[in-house]
């Protein structure tokens, strides 16, 4: 069985945001293992530009050539006012086709909550999209003060335990959609 091609997108474009220090611990998690071969898909890096007649970018045929190559996704996303970042609804909505019949699964972060709510927004969107969301997520709780100054997280054991569930999900599901992707083209 090849590898799977983990796209981690961060979902978040604020200054200051704690993204950089969220993924940066996640994609460590995912290089431990032999299965996956990880690329992050920054959404701080610039989506529009100038405009084809046909209202497409560059970079925007870029992050659509990026999602329909992966086959598996985790998405790093904060909770803004009880909800994901504009910029990730835009970004998940500027692509249709390439996130069918591929699974996601959800690193999430904020403050009491830890991001779930942004998380079940996201999972009726994926839903809509044709993609399959993974029961299991990793979250953090007042990620302010969730990780040392090393961006090592202060509960290593839980959320390294929920982010190796998470990623075992993610594979099975990768590579069962991968293998029915092959046998027949999924059309919605």
């Amino acid at each position: 069985m090849s590898t799977i091609r983990l796209a981690v997108i961060i979902g978040s474009t604020r200054e200051g945001r704690r993204a950089d220090v969220v993924a940066g611990w996640f994609v460590k998690q995912v290089e431990q293992r032999a299965e996956f071969d990880v690329e992050v898909v920054d959404l701080a890096e610039p989506l529009l530009g100038e405009r084809h007649p046909n209202g497409s970018t560059p970079e925007l045929d870029r992050f659509n050539e990026r999602i329909a190559e992966a086959d598996a996704f985790v998405v790093v996303t904060p909770e803004y006012n009880h909800g994901y970042p504009a910029s990730l609804k835009f970004a998940v909505d500027s692509c249709y086709y390439g996130w069918q019949a591929k699974p996601v699964g959800f690193v999430s972060y904020g403050g009491i909550s830890g991001g779930l709510r942004a998380v079940e927004q996201l999972r009726q969107v994926f839903a809509e999209l044709h993609a399959v969301s993974v029961r299991d997520t990793v979250s953090f709780h007042n990620v302010f003060g969730a990780f040392d100054s090393q961006g090592v997280p202060h509960s290593s054991d839980e959320v390294n335990t929920a982010a190796k569930t998470m990623l075992d999900q993610v594979q099975w599901w990768s590579e069962t959609l991968r293998d029915g992707r092959a046998k027949r083209p999924y059309n919605s």
